[in-house]
């Protein structure tokens, strides 16, 4: 059963090899969707669309920048004719501590993070509206739900706990336009992006304190991203999803 057949996905912070972003598009085609990648580096991310295939199309997008985003969604209507899904992905860290917390650090981390994710979404419900159908997936932390603990600054994570805000705000406001609006919350995943000179090893190490004793993978969060994403979840909107192995239940 292909879950999201004739359906268009914009996934964002899609190309890095051992991502979320490039786990979500490989599964998503698998259920049927044409998918459009977004990622800063423009030869990082037309290889990673090419490998997975013909479904797929790789475009350069710094989400900070709201002329970006507008131009991918522009780029994606001109090339399948409509956006069913968004993944909001995008993000950066930084290990800091609070009073070391620059402005720099501030704005990039948060400009990446939460601006990103609203720049983003507001760019493709224009076209969802229109439509009158429309799921936004968006991916926040662990981080967010517990002041950290697992990695990234307090910027991190109080950008990651905004995404989670950004969406709840969303999913009420846009519901009346059947547009749903959830949001994933990873833990420790086997990812390049919380790599920080950690092995896989060291991270399973750190996961025997939690009730499934391992991390996760890029796939186990592509997979929630897949039910939110489809009909199986048309009753949802407003949640946050835990994708943490039990590392942190409230």
């Amino acid at each position: 059963m292909k879950l999201l057949d004739h359906r268009v996905a914009v996934i964002s912070g899609a190309a890095r090899e051992r991502g979320i972003g490039k786990a979500t598009a490989r599964l998503f085609v698998e259920h049927g969707a044409r998918v459009v990648m977004l990622d800063l580096d423009e030869a990082e991310v037309h290889a990673a669309a090419a490998e997975i295939g013909p479904q797929a199309l790789g475009l350069v997008c710094d989400v900070r920048s709201a002329a970006d985003c507008h131009a991918a969604i522009e780029r994606t209507l001109a090339w399948a004719g409509q956006v069913d899904v968004l993944v909001n992905n995008a993000g950066i860290t930084q290990k800091r501590g609070v009073v070391d917390v620059s402005d720099d650090d501030y704005e990039l981390v948060t400009g990446v993070v939460l601006k990103g994710t609203l720049n983003l979404s507001q760019a493709v419900i224009p076209s969802m509206r229109a439509r009158r159908a429309g799921a936004i997936v968006c991916v926040s932390s662990m981080s967010a739900q517990q002041g950290g603990g697992v990695f990234g600054g307090a910027h991190y994570c109080a950008a990651k706990a905004g995404v989670q805000g950004l969406a709840r705000a969303m999913a009420r406001e846009l519901g009346p336009d059947n547009i749903r609006v959830n949001s994933v919350a990873p833990g420790l995943i086997l990812t390049d992006f919380s790599r920080s000179g950690s092995t896989d090893e060291a991270k399973h190490a750190i996961a025997q304190a939690w009730p499934m004793r391992r991390a996760g993978s890029p796939s186990e969060v592509a997979g929630v991203c897949l039910f939110l994403a489809s009909g199986l979840s048309s009753f949802m909107t407003g949640a946050t999803l835990d994708v943490n192995g039990g590392a942190h239940i409230h």
